[in-house]
C-alpha cells in the first residue's frame, strides 16, 4: 500500500497522516511526508534524538501542533512500562513509553519507526503508548489502562493500533518469540511475530471493549510513507502517535 488514501473505516486520512475517532477524542499517526528534515530523515522527522537535524525536528512538530490545535507532551522512551500523566507540553526529562491526559489542548505524544503506537481513549481521558516487543512483554498495555482508571476515567474503553511492524515482516529470534509463549501459535507466522495480533489480545485482556488496527506495516508500506528503524537500518526519523480530547 503506497497511500494513506486507501484507508478503511474508522480510519481515514488528514492531510498525508492517519486520523481516527475514538470515544471523546481523536487520535493521529503521523507519516513521513509533509515536514522539512532532509536526508534519510526526510521529511517529517519528529524524533529529537535520530539525527542531527534538531531545528528541523522543532518545526516538524510546531507546525503539526499549530495544525491540529494542540500541544505535544513527550517523554525519553526506553521500551519500559511508565506511562507519565502529561497536564502540559514540552519535551520532558522524565522517562516514559507512554503519557495519559485528562487535560484538553494536550496530546499524549510518543514517537515510533516499528514499534506500535497504540492510543488508548475513555470517559474523559486519553493516553498514548509506544510498544515495541519488550514494553508489550513487559506489561505496558495494561500500565496504560491502568493509568487512565486511576485519573478516574470511566466507562468503556477502546483503542486504536498505528502503523507498526507487522507480522508480515517483523522476524525475530527465539528468545522473542519465547517471550510471548502465553499467546500460542496465533501471534506467530513461521519465524515472524504479530506484535498487533499480541497488543490486541493485550488490550482485550485488559478489559478494553473496541479495539481498532489500522493494519499499515512500517516496513513493507512504500518508504516515502513511514520511517523503519529496521529497514533503514537504524539511520531514519520517527512518526509520532497523538491522542488527545476532542
Amino acid at each position: 500500500m503506497n497511500s494513506v488514501l486507501d484507508l478503511s473505516a474508522p480510519f481515514r486520512a488528514q492531510g498525508d497522516h492517519i486520523t481516527v475517532a475514538l470515544d471523546g477524542a481523536r487520535a493521529l499517526f503521523t507519516t513521513r511526508r509533509g515536514g522539512s528534515s532532509t536526508g534519510p530523515y526526510a521529511a517529517l522527522n519528529m524524533g529529537t534524538t535520530t539525527g542531527p537535524q534538531p531545528p528541523d525536528v522543532v518545526a516538524n512538530r510546531r507546525a503539526l501542533e499549530d495544525e491540529l490545535g494542540v500541544r505535544m507532551a513527550c517523554a525519553h522512551q526506553v521500551h519500559g512500562t511508565r506511562v507519565a500523566v502529561a497536564s502540559g507540553s514540552a519535551e520532558a526529562s522524565e522517562t516514559a513509553d507512554g503519557q495519559a491526559t485528562i487535560t484538553p489542548g494536550v496530546a499524549a505524544t510518543v514517537m515510533v519507526a516499528d514499534c506500535l503506537p497504540i492510543a488508548l481513549a475513555g470517559e474523559g481521558g486519553v493516553a498514548m503508548i509506544h510498544a515495541g516487543w519488550r514494553g508489550l512483554a513487559a506489561g505496558i498495555v495494561a500500565a496504560g489502562v491502568g493509568r487512565l482508571r486511576e485519573l478516574d476515567v470511566g466507562g468503556p474503553l477502546s483503542a486504536a493500533i498505528g502503523p507498526g511492524a507487522g507480522g508480515c515482516c517483523y522476524e525475530v529470534g527465539d528468545e522473542v518469540r519465547a517471550a510471548f509463549s502465553r499467546h500460542g501459535a496465533a501471534v506467530r507466522h513461521g519465524r515472524n511475530l504479530d506484535l498487533k495480533a499480541i497488543a490486541a489480545r493485550e488490550l482485550e485482556g485488559a478489559g478494553v471493549e473496541v479495539v481498532h488496527d489500522v493494519g499499515l506495516c512500517t516496513l513493507c508500506s512504500d518508504p516515502s510513507l513511514f520511517f523503519s528503524h529496521r529497514r533503514d537500518r537504524g539511520v531514519t526519523g520517527r512518526q509520532a502517535g497523538l491522542a488527545w480530547l476532542a
